[in-house]
């Protein structure tokens, strides 16, 4: 057969997600603060929306209205169809003030939707809204914060107060732009003259200024140079942890304590103890100042216990409330409106409803999740952690009505305030082991045992992988050694061998 490019079709079926239904996704992904961000964006590019401030919600409060106690939260209508699209209507059976597109319909549709937001964002954050005086405190606040400094940042500051020449401060910079965020030199001495030209002992000269600068330890090229370094910033060159890391750090680092007794000829105990007061020290003097220091959590749900029942409500005040502007409804309403401004209104207003309808599913979707969880998870909002049972998305899908990775998205990212703490909401999602009562007990209540039985051990003779799970089964839960490691490691617990005290 002869080579060659060939014109073909056929047809096939694939999955497309409408732009509509990646917003929605996003927004139910999203936690409040990237929320936030998202619907700023939006406000950017549909001039249609307007956010309502907090203190006009509150002022338009109207105490005469009732909620619907059976219904909990208010349900848009927004499930109808888009109104029909009429056109203008024969002058004979038309008021001359009436606007010549009839849209008067979906404008009343616009307010219902707008009224029931009202009464939502004003009754379902009952007693979490804030006072005034909380808004006022909590902005000072914010206002308060300031960007940290980077580490590279303070060590030019103490470059350029530490009375160096002209020729010796470009070199300090040149370490210091070289420096990691843990507060290591990432490249060698030789790496940077070899680059530069200039002479090894310059760089030697200006890295020892620049190892006596403040955090201590800073500017090492290991971690047994940085360790010697806080030592010697302390003065404790004359001590055994001094000569532990000077000379026997992979030792250490296996804590073969016996070993370095051995070759320093001191006793056993005196090296662990030694041990002990190295692991105070910081092994990274960068960690202060990295970035991932400063996270801000925010719940998105509250759990409260109001007489014998657990109410979970929603942080709605941090959730923007959006409506379409009047000035754009009365645009639409004139006589002298062309098609295709009414017609480029029209799409920002439905694009504009469907954010609006997103939102609300957002967090009716969370609120719905959180209170099948709540329900679940009765007796850790009783007890605490050891009482969490096992739980799966799958489950709490089947109750909600929705697929399981909706309830994966509408958990990721997401904080519930409980008695207890704040916890993630994927926490509460776990699996387990059934004991042998016929209880279910999750895996991180496993785990917390398992951390409860080390924390009692005898130091002198640490409990193996095979003795733990021994006595897990006396308490009734059946569970591999393998397992048992697995947790362990994941506890950062170190085997039996290297947890004994000699």
């Amino acid at each position: 057969m002869s080579q060659g490019l060939y014109l073909s079709q056929k047809m096939s079926q694939q999955m497309v997600l409408a732009p509509q239904l990646q917003q929605s996704l996003a927004l139910l992904q999203a936690p409040i603060l990237e929320l936030r961000a998202q619907v700023e964006q939006e406000l950017q590019q549909n001039e249609m929306l307007e956010e309502v401030p907090v203190a006009e919600l509150e002022q338009e409060e109207r105490p005469g209205k009732e909620k619907d106690e059976a219904a909990g939260e208010p349900t848009p209508a927004d499930d109808s169809p888009e109104p029909a699209e009429e056109g203008p209507e024969p002058a004979a059976e038309k008021d001359s003030a009436d606007p010549v597109d009839d849209f008067q319909a979906e404008f009343e549709h616009l307010a219902q939707i707008d009224e029931q937001w009202r009464d939502h964002f004003s009754q379902a954050a009952g007693p979490n809204r804030a006072s005034q005086e909380d808004e006022e405190r909590r902005q000072f606040m914010f206002d308060s914060l300031v960007a940290g400094q980077s580490l590279q940042e303070m060590l030019l500051e103490q470059v350029r107060d530490a009375g160096l020449t002209a020729e010796e401060l470009p070199v300090a910079e040149m370490i210091v732009g070289n420096m990691d965020e843990r507060g290591y030199l990432a490249a060698s001495l030789e790496e940077l003259s070899a680059s530069t030209g200039l002479p090894l002992s310059r760089f030697a000269s200006a890295l020892t200024v620049i190892q006596g600068f403040q955090p201590p330890g800073v500017g090492a090229r290991d971690l047994g140079e940085c360790l010697r370094l806080q030592l010697e910033r302390a003065g404790r060159q004359d001590t055994l942890e001094y000569k532990i890391v000077t000379g026997h750090m992979e030792a250490l680092g296996r804590r073969r304590f016996p070993e370095i007794a051995r070759a320093l000829n001191e006793d056993v105990v005196d090296v662990q103890e030694a041990a002990d007061r190295i692991g105070h020290l910081e092994p990274h003097p960068g960690r202060a100042f990295l970035p991932d220091n400063d996270q801000y959590i925010i719940p998105e749900v509250f759990v409260q216990k109001v007489g014998e029942d657990w109410v979970v409500t929603l942080n709605n005040e941090q959730v923007p409330h959006l409506r379409i502007s009047n000035h754009y409804k009365d645009v639409m309403a004139r006589a002298e409106t062309t098609p295709d401004v009414r017609e480029y209104i029209r799409d920002k207003i439905r694009a504009g409803k469907f954010l609006i309808k997103s939102l609300h599913q957002r967090q009716q979707t969370i609120h719905n999740i959180a209170t099948e969880i709540v329900k679940r998870q009765r007796e850790f909002m009783e007890q605490g952690r050891a009482h969490l049972k096992p739980l799966t998305m799958n489950q709490v899908a089947e109750v909600v009505g929705v697929h399981e990775t909706t309830v994966s998205r509408a958990v990721s990212g997401k904080y519930m305030e409980t008695p207890h703490g704040v916890f993630e909401m994927k926490h509460f999602f776990t699996s387990g082991f059934t004991a042998a009562d016929g209880q279910s007990v999750a895996n991180t209540s496993i785990k917390d045992m398992v951390a409860e039985i080390i924390k009692g051990e005898d130091q002198f003779n640490p409990l193996s992988d095979d003795a733990i799970v021994k006595l897990l089964v006396a308490k009734g839960i059946t569970i591999a050694r393998r397992t048992v490691a697995k947790y362990r490691g994941e506890l950062n617990i170190l085997p039996s061998n290297l947890r004994r005290v000699y």
